[in-house]
């Protein structure tokens, strides 16, 4: 009985996977627009996997696919434009892809993940600050425990080959990301899924019984 109360602490330690969920992860990108403001954008439907350890953030691993077409500027004319071969050229590389490749935790919530970036069919480095929102289980069906970050960085568009319009468009993108991730499902999560027990009804209060069914 020991041994198998040992085992079961290890695996309540070791590090879980989780699967990105596309519908609360979301890429928000600012650049120069000409010297007046920032254009804002967002990409949604990230996909990806990440395992991680909440008391040991040099183990985590991230591998995140970003569906470039599905950038939004608020403007069709200035999404196709950003989509189009001389910029992002999305038609040959429609998903940035992040993998990372060291992460070095700068306290209990926070570390920096660095990785290799892929993007336009070029790959270079790129480091991230993130922090640990909550890890908990969701109160919505189907209850999945739920992993939360948000993260920032900053690229140099020329370094990926997008050196279009240098007189317009800054160089330096801003990023911001804010990402959810679900563990993904297994025999040890079937606790974490199950919905919560209906509360009982108060014995004290009087009961209402059904009407007849005609």
């Amino acid at each position: 009985m020991a041994a198998v109360g040992a085992m079961a602490n290890v695996q309540a330690f070791e590090p879980q996977a989780y699967a990105l969920d596309p519908v609360h992860t979301r890429v928000l990108f600012a650049i120069e627009h000409a010297g007046f403001s920032k254009a804002l954008g967002t990409v949604s439907g990230s996909t990806g996997t990440l395992v991680f350890d909440r008391d040991d953030w040099s183990v985590a691993r991230l591998d995140v696919r970003v569906p470039l077409e599905r950038l939004d500027l608020g403007d069709a004319k200035w999404n196709d434009a950003v989509r189009a071969a001389n910029l992002l050229d999305t038609q040959r590389h429609p998903d940035a892809h992040f993998v990372s490749t060291a992460i070095e935790p700068v306290d209990a919530d926070r570390a920096k993940v660095c990785g290799d970036l892929t993007l336009r069919g070029v790959t270079r480095p790129l480091c991230m600050d993130v922090t640990f929102n909550a890890l908990k289980r969701h109160p919505l069906p189907p209850f999945r425990r739920t992993a939360g970050f948000s993260a920032s960085a900053t690229l140099s568009r020329a370094e990926f080959g997008m050196t279009a319009w240098p007189t317009v468009i800054g160089d330096a993108v801003e990023l911001r990301i804010e990402a959810e991730a679900e563990r993904t499902r297994g025999e040890a999560d079937a606790q974490d899924a199950a919905p919560s027990p209906e509360p009982q009804t108060d014995p004290s209060e009087p009961q209402t019984q059904p009407e007849p069914t005609p």
